[in-house]
């Protein structure tokens, strides 16, 4: 069984440069292959990356702000114990760490997108 793992990752490694050896303009397909859809009226390579960045940016931004909702629920909850509410503390303010971790890798994102626009 060993014996045949190899191989067989190997050919399916493989696989895709065998398939593509046929087309002699790549760049010609890459931009057949990525077309104008809504979401993505500028179908170039940069645009696409910095639209999935903000798709998972956003996702986790609103991970963050349910994980301040969950603390100040706890807050609220705790009903006076010292050590619900430090528990609740401590949640709010990984919840705060992680919106400002958000905020500045999409400002950075953005920065860097900018750049990279401005060269091209």
């Amino acid at each position: 069984m060993k014996k045949l793992i190899l191989p067989l990752g190997l050919s399916l490694l493989l696989l895709p440069v065998v398939v593509f050896a046929q087309e002699t303009n790549w760049q010609n397909w890459l931009s057949n292959f990525v077309v104008n859809t809504p979401l993505l009226n500028n179908a170039d390579l940069i645009g696409i990356v910095f639209k999935a960045i903000q798709f998972v940016l956003a996702f986790l931004g609103v991970v963050a702000v349910v994980v301040i909702i969950i603390g100040g629920f706890m807050w609220m909850t705790a009903g006076g114990n010292e050590e619900k509410v430090g528990k609740a503390k401590k949640t709010l303010i990984q919840g705060l760490i992680g919106l400002i971790i958000v905020l500045l890798a999409y400002a950075i994102a953005s920065f860097v997108v900018s750049l990279i626009r401005g060269w091209a």
